[in-house]
């Protein structure tokens, strides 16, 4: 029965991976034939709402699945959602001030974007692994969620639209971009092997979330080492001065640090119900 079930998870799955590739060539090809568009921050704010309420709504269904009472997934939702939504409007008003802009020749200073994608991310991943009651929520929502969820990441072929414009430098767009295109596609093919329950489908999570944090930690390497006065700014042609800049900096700000706690999770997720079927294997 399994066999038959990651059969079909990895056919839907090669239909979703076309979709996604559809999806993302769509992106791409409106941000080239409309580059006006981007700099206005209206489809940086617009997908950010729509993520934002995807994953708030996917919190509640998967608080709906546990045995907590009505008013304890109120409370638990909510004591997500405020901090979650505040942190959103603080990146933002921060991004859209300038602060993480860097300005070629000036004094050294704090390192603000890196400490917006790190911070958030290990504080948030520490409180959670911290918390009985996320640990109930993961063990009760269906795996492919967390994973399908960053189909989104496809939006990262914006870095790649801005190489193309002459606003990035190659040495960090192309990998940034091209990274980020390639989690995304992938993410609807292999929620739908985790959703088959099959080892095979977990070990593809794994895997897939384990390529999503590789490709984080290529792109912050790159970020940081094409910013005004990094190492690689004179090969890549330039500083990289539009990464700190709004709307494009909204994605190292808060979409990086958000993605990162969602692969802990769902790595956090696999875990747990890959040592649960050993200890039920077991005990048969």
């Amino acid at each position: 029965m399994t066999t038959n079930n990651l059969t079909t998870s990895i056919n839907d799955g090669a239909r979703l991976f076309w979709l996604g590739a559809i999806l993302a060539a769509f992106w791409i090809g409106m941000n080239l034939i409309f580059p006006q568009l981007a700099p206005t921050g209206i489809p940086t704010i617009i997908t950010r709402i729509i993520i934002h309420g995807v994953i708030l709504t996917g919190l509640w269904l998967g608080l709906s699945r546990t045995a907590f009472s009505y008013r304890k997934r109120v409370t638990l939702w909510v004591a997500i959602v405020i901090p979650f939504t505040l942190w959103l409007i603080f990146v933002f008003g921060l991004a859209t001030h300038g602060v993480f802009e860097a300005v070629p020749g000036a004094a050294l200073a704090p390192p603000w974007l890196p400490l917006a994608i790190f911070l958030p991310a290990i504080a948030g991943l520490v409180l959670f692994a911290r918390s009985r009651h996320i640990a109930a929520l993961l063990d009760v929502m269906p795996a492919s969620w967390l994973i399908g969820l960053q189909l989104y990441r496809i939006l990262g072929g914006i870095f790649l639209v801005s190489w193309l414009h002459g606003t990035s430098p190659w040495v960090f767009a192309l990998p940034a971009g091209t990274g980020d295109v390639t989690v995304g596609i992938l993410a609807l093919p292999v929620a739908a092997m985790v959703a088959s329950g099959t080892e095979a489908g977990r070990k593809a999570g794994i895997r897939w979330n384990i390529l999503g944090l590789i490709d984080f930690t290529i792109a912050t390497a790159m970020g940081m080492m094409t910013s005004p006065g990094g190492p690689l700014q004179h090969v890549a042609g330039g500083p990289n001065l539009q990464l700190g800049a709004f709307p494009t900096v909204m994605t190292p700000a808060f979409a990086v640090p958000s993605s990162i706690i969602l692969h802990g999770l769902s790595i956090w997720q696999l875990k747990r119900r890959a040592k649960r079927a050993e200890l039920s294997y077991s005990g048969m």
